[in-house]
C-alpha cells in the first residue's frame, strides 16, 4: 500500500508513483554527500561550496588534515600553487563538520582585506579584521570591559598587532588555557622562526607571541613558501610551535616520515610531472663587465675591502663584542654600497663624522644592544616595526644606528683609517646622484623594451632594491629618463613600507588593470613589497637591482609575478 503523504523525491510521480532509478540515485547521492561527519574522512564538502576553480593537488593538504586528530598541518607549497586556497578550504571544510567554529588568521597588514574579500565571496565566510578601529568601535558600542575577541567567531588580525599585548592579552583570555573547536591559520609563518643558527635560537617579539598563543588553539595550520632560512635549529623551532608533540627545538627535523605527516610542500616542477603547465620562470643574470678600473664602484669596492682588512687587524685584542659591533658596521657599509653609490655615500658620512667625534672626545662607548646591530644589518621588510616609517624617520633611526656601532668600536681612529675614510668620501660624493653601470643597463633595458622612440607600448616592469636611499636614486634616475616620453606623468610608482594602504592598494589595482587603459609601466619597490602581493596580471620583468644577502627575500619577490 502506497503512502499519500510519503516525501517525494522527484518532480513528479512517474511509474506508478515511483521514480525513475536514476533521479532517485541522484536524489539519495545527494542526501549522502550532505551528510558529513567527522568519521567520514575521505568526503570533502568544502570544494562544492567554493565559488573558486580547483585543481586536484590542491585537495592533498584537505586530504592530510582530515587524516589527523588535530589539525596541525604546515602548507608549504611553491609559489603560485594555491596555497591561499588550500587552507581556505581546510578551514571551510572543518566548519561544515563542526569541529571548528573560531578562526583566528594572522597575515600581513597589506593582505588583510584581500583576505577578507576573498574569505567571504568565494567560501561565503564573514570575517572581521580587529585592529584599532574595530576596537574602538566595539567598546564604544558594548562598553570598555568587553573583550573585543568574544565579539565574533572570525577574525583577521595583523604580524605587527600579535606583538602588542593590549591585543594578545585579550586574545589570550579569550582562548584560555585551550579554546575547543578553534582554528589559527598563521600566513607566512616563517616569520614566527627565530632568524639565529644557535642551538636554542634567539626568539624575536613575533616568535614569542606566536609560541605563547599557538598552543592555546585546538587547530593550526601554518602557511609559507619558504618554510626553511637555512638554520636547521630554526625550522625545528618553527616546527615545534606547530606541533610539539612531534618536534623539538635544538633537534633537526631531519625524519621524513614524521615531516611528511604535518607538511605539504611541493614546487612547480613536481606538479608538472603529472600534467599540470605553469609558465616557465627564465633567470637571466646580468653581468656588467669591462669597466675602468676607475669606475666610482669598482674603486670604492677596493678601498671598503682595504678598510676591512684594516679594522680586523686592529680589534684582534678587543673582546667579541666589540669585534662583533665592528663587523657588523663593515657588513653594513658592504651591503649598501653593492645596493648603490648613494646609500653607500648616506652611511659613510654619517660613519665618518662619528669617528671625528670620537677623535675630539678620545672616548669610546659602549657597545649598542645586538638587537640594534640586528636592525642595522636587517632591511625592513612588511613586519619589520620600523616598516610603518617615513622616509626620513627611517633615515634618522638608520644614522642613530650607525652612530651607535661607530662610537662603540673607535676612541682615536689610527692615520690608515683616516686616510681611508678620506678617500671614499671623495669618490662617493662625487659620483653619487650620477647613473652607475647598473642604473645604466636598467633605462637602456626600459628603452628597447618599453619604449618605441618616446611611446610606451604594454610593457609592465617591477625594480626591487633594499634601501630606501636607493630607491630615491632610482627614482630620480627613471623621472629623468621619462621625462620627454608620452604622457610622463603617472608612468611610475614606489611601494615602500610607509606607503598608505589606501595608496597601496589604488599601485596595485592600477598596476593589475590592462596597460592599454592604465598609463602606469614601472614599479619602484623596497622589499616591504616582496610578499603578499599578486602584481602578475600584466607584469612578466622584474629586476633585482640589488640582490639580497638572504636568498629566501629573492625568491619572496619573485613571487610577486610568478604565479
Amino acid at each position: 500500500m502506497r503512502s499519500s503523504s510519503r516525501v517525494r523525491a522527484g518532480n513528479a510521480f512517474r511509474n506508478g508513483g515511483f521514480d525513475e532509478p536514476k533521479l532517485f540515485s541522484a536524489y539519495l547521492h545527494t542526501l549522502r554527500w550532505n551528510c558529513v561527519t567527522a568519521t567520514t574522512a575521505k568526503l570533502f564538502q568544502a570544494p562544492f561550496r567554493a565559488s573558486i576553480k580547483i585543481d586536484a593537488y590542491q585537495l592533498e593538504p584537505l586530504r592530510k588534515a582530515l587524516l589527523l586528530p588535530r589539525v596541525n598541518l604546515f602548507i608549504a607549497d611553491d609559489v603560485g600553487l594555491g596555497k591561499t586556497i588550500e587552507p581556505r578550504l581546510v578551514a571551510r571544510e572543518l566548519m561544515l563538520r563542526k569541529k571548528v567554529r573560531d578562526i583566528v588568521v594572522a597575515c600581513h597588514p597589506s593582505v588583510l582585506q584581500q583576505w577578507q574579500m576573498e574569505l567571504e565571496h568565494r567560501f561565503g565566510l564573514s570575517f572581521e579584521v580587529l585592529d584599532h578601529d574595530y576596537v574602538g568601535r566595539i567598546r564604544r558600542e558594548r562598553g570598555y570591559a568587553t573583550n573585543p575577541w568574544a565579539t565574533h567567531s572570525l577574525f583577521l588580525v595583523s604580524h605587527r598587532l600579535l606583538i602588542d599585548e593590549d591585543y594578545t592579552a585579550p586574545l589570550r583570555d579569550w582562548l584560555g588555557d585551550l579554546r575547543p573547536g578553534s582554528l589559527l591559520i598563521l600566513d607566512e609563518a616563517h616569520h614566527a622562526a627565530p632568524a639565529s643558527s644557535s642551538r636554542y635560537a634567539i626568539d624575536s617579539k613575533f616568535t614569542r607571541a606566536i609560541r605563547d598563543i599557538a598552543p592555546k588553539f585546538e587547530h593550526r595550520l601554518f602557511l609559507s613558501a619558504t618554510p626553511h632560512n637555512g638554520h636547521s635549529n630554526s625550522f625545528s623551532s618553527l616546527l615545534e610551535i606547530l606541533d610539539p608533540q612531534r618536534f623539538l627545538r635544538g633537534v633537526p627535523a631531519t625524519d621524513k616520515r614524521i615531516l611528511d605527516a604535518v607538511m605539504v610542500r611541493r614546487l612547480k616542477e613536481d606538479i608538472r610531472e603529472v600534467g599540470y603547465t605553469f609558465p616557465k620562470r627564465i633567470v637571466v643574470q646580468v653581468d656588467i663587465d669591462g669597466l675602468p678600473p676607475d669606475t666610482p664602484e669598482l674603486r670604492l669596492a677596493e678601498l671598503l675591502d682595504e678598510y676591512r682588512r684594516v679594522r680586523e687587524a686592529e680589534m684582534e685584542g678587543e673582546s667579541k663584542r666589540l669585534q662583533a659591533t665592528a663587523g657588523i658596521l663593515i657588513t653594513g657599509l658592504q651591503q649598501r654600497l653593492l645596493s648603490s653609490v648613494e646609500a653607500f655615500a648616506r652611511t659613510l658620512r654619517v660613519h665618518r663624522c662619528t669617528v671625528e667625534k670620537q677623535k675630539a672626545t678620545r672616548t669610546k662607548a659602549k657597545p649598542p644592544a645586538a638587537s640594534l646591530l640586528r636592525s642595522f644589518a636587517d632591511t625592513v621588510d612588511a613586519d619589520d616595526d620600523r616598516a610603518s616609517l617615513l622616509p626620513e624617520e627611517l633615515s634618522r633611526e638608520e644614522d642613530s644606528q650607525v652612530e651607535a656601532a661607530t662610537a662603540a668600536a673607535f676612541s682615536t681612529p689610527p692615520p690608515d683609517v683616516e686616510r681611508l675614510l678620506e678617500k671614499m668620501t671623495a669618490i662617493a660624493e662625487k659620483a653619487r646622484g650620477e647613473p652607475d653601470a647598473s642604473v645604466k643597463y636598467l633605462v637602456e633595458w626600459i628603452r628597447k623594451k618599453m619604449l618605441n622612440g618616446k611611446i610606451w607600448n604594454n610593457t609592465r616592469v617591477i625594480v626591487f632594491t633594499e634601501f630606501e636611499a636607493t630607491l630615491t636614486y632610482l627614482r630620480d634616475q627613471i623621472e629623468s629618463l621619462i621625462a620627454g616620453t608620452d604622457r610622463p606623468e603617472g608612468r611610475f610608482a614606489m611601494y615602500r613600507g610607509s606607503t598608505p594602504q589606501a595608496e597601496r592598494e589604488e599601485t596595485k589595482r592600477a598596476f593589475n588593470t590592462d596597460p592599454a587603459k592604465h598609463p602606469l609601466r614601472i614599479l619602484l619597490c623596497t622589499d616591504a613589497a616582496r610578499e603578499g602581493i599578486n602584481l602578475q596580471t600584466h607584469c612578466a620583468d622584474l629586476f633585482h637591482f640589488d640582490v639580497p644577502w638572504n636568498p629566501t627575500r629573492m625568491e619572496q619577490r619573485n613571487g610577486r609575478i610568478d604565479r
